[in-house]
């Protein structure tokens, strides 16, 4: 095992799986072995008001089969979500350029949690190859499709 690699952490809740996650996870790889923290169905409720569509054990284990992954698991359901970035101590943190977690906020919540080395970035581009480039416009079609007939 090539210990100088970096690890770099992404998470979200990979609801329906789409061009733009393996975007995100294969942007990820090129900056070292990536570790996904996929979010349960709880925390997304949370912090969505929306339950996720597919259950946190079925996003977990198509997560965990995409190349690119070194390791996923779940987060927390508990209010101390950084637990898990100490757990697996990234060099890296790479938000997606659509999560709307502020970056300074996450590197104050390091700071006090005294884990403050870690970079955290966001990815800029954004993935709109395709018409259907998130989980809530296939959702929004899915709907449409289905008020037709």
């Amino acid at each position: 095992m090539n210990e100088t690699r970096k690890r770099v952490l992404v998470a979200g809740t990979f609801d329906i799986i789409h061009a733009g996650h393996i975007y995100l996870i294969r942007e990820a790889a090129k900056l070292g072995d990536v570790y996904v923290v996929v979010a349960t169905d709880r925390n997304r409720e949370l912090f969505s008001g929306e339950r996720p569509i597919i259950s946190q054990e079925q996003r977990l284990e198509v997560i965990k089969n995409i190349k690119n992954v070194k390791e996923a698991r779940l987060g927390r359901n508990d209010n101390d979500t950084l637990k898990t970035v100490e757990e697996i101590n990234p060099h890296i943190i790479l938000l997606g350029p659509d999560q709307k977690y502020s970056i300074d906020i996450l590197k104050e919540g390091l700071k006090q949690k005294g884990i403050n080395h870690i970079e955290v970035r966001r990815l800029e581009n954004y993935y709109d190859k395709y018409e259907l480039h998130s989980s809530s416009l296939i959702k929004r079609k899915i709907v449409e499709r289905f008020k037709e007939k």
